[in-house]
């Protein structure tokens, strides 16, 4: 199973009428790793259940990705991220 269909099946469960596509699971992913690489490792799922929340207030998901991810950058340790 991929993780897009893995996330189809969630939203089916969930009774989510919103259509879940490889390009969304990519962003959530990409957010996750930034907070769990800049941040710390427990920020990836905070970070992106935040994100849901926002979207799911109106937020533009690429845009409040985008947002997040410079946020979770700009706390890198200057030392982790080899500057």
């Amino acid at each position: 199973m991929t993780l897009t269909e893995w996330a189809r099946r969630v939203c089916a469960e969930l009774e989510l009428s919103d259509q879940i596509d490889k390009a969304d699971v990519d962003r959530i992913l990409d957010l996750a790793k930034d907070a769990a690489h800049s941040v710390a490792r427990p920020a990836a799922p905070l970070t992106t259940y935040l994100l849901g929340i926002a979207v799911g207030r109106g937020a533009d998901p690429d845009e409040a990705a985008a947002l997040v991810s410079r946020l979770a950058l700009a706390q890198a340790d200057p030392e982790q991220s080899g500057g």
